[in-house]
């Protein structure tokens, strides 16, 4: 399937399986009369392949050591994409950041990582599902700067274009997104 091609089939599932209308309260707080559930894309077959590979495709380029990003909508997606990083021979290890650490066992706020395993000095891309202000992306990626980790991208599937981006660059964090909220809007 050519990258347009599983765009235009990937948008497709998104508005059937994670678009609604309706007023909802957004994690930002604020409110909305539409919203994105991303969840039932990532965790279908399809949608998380095309997922995949798209963002696979979109980061390529940006030669990463580790992706990952707050619990729990990250969680899905990193792990996705690290399978098909190791199929694609082009291994880009996976890790999630916890939205308060564990008050038992290891107590860590980044999991994933093998004991003596850290990010410090490597390269790193945060991702999202949704982004609205970009607070979960930013606590994420304090927390992996806390550890060392260089953020070289956030990366999103969906912006709804609601202040991330400006808020981003005043994170010095570059910021992209796989589709934009005007894409499912009619806008």
């Amino acid at each position: 399937m050519s990258k347009s091609a599983a765009r235009a089939r990937l948008a497709d599932i998104i508005r059937t399986r994670s678009f609604g209308r309706g007023e909802i309260t957004l994690a930002s707080g604020r409110k909305s009369d539409f919203y994105f559930n991303l969840k039932p894309t990532m965790l279908d077959p399809e949608g998380a392949a095309l997922l995949a590979e798209l963002t696979f495709d979109a980061l390529r380029d940006e030669k990463l050591d580790y992706i990952g990003g707050l619990e729990m909508g990250a969680v899905p997606l990193a792990g996705a994409i690290a399978q098909l990083s190791w199929l694609k021979n082009h291994p880009i290890a996976a890790f999630f950041v916890r939205k308060k650490p564990k008050d038992h066992g290891t107590r860590l706020a980044i999991d994933g990582l093998m004991k003596g395993e850290t990010l410090a000095g490597k390269r790193v891309v945060i991702v999202e599902d949704v982004t609205t202000t970009g607070g979960s992306a930013i606590k994420a990626a304090e927390a992996v700067r806390e550890a060392g980790g260089v953020i070289v991208l956030v990366f999103t599937m969906l912006d709804r274009e609601e202040g991330a981006a400006e808020n981003f660059a005043a994170a010095n964090l570059p910021f992209r997104s796989l589709y934009k909220a005007a894409e499912f809007l009619g806008k």
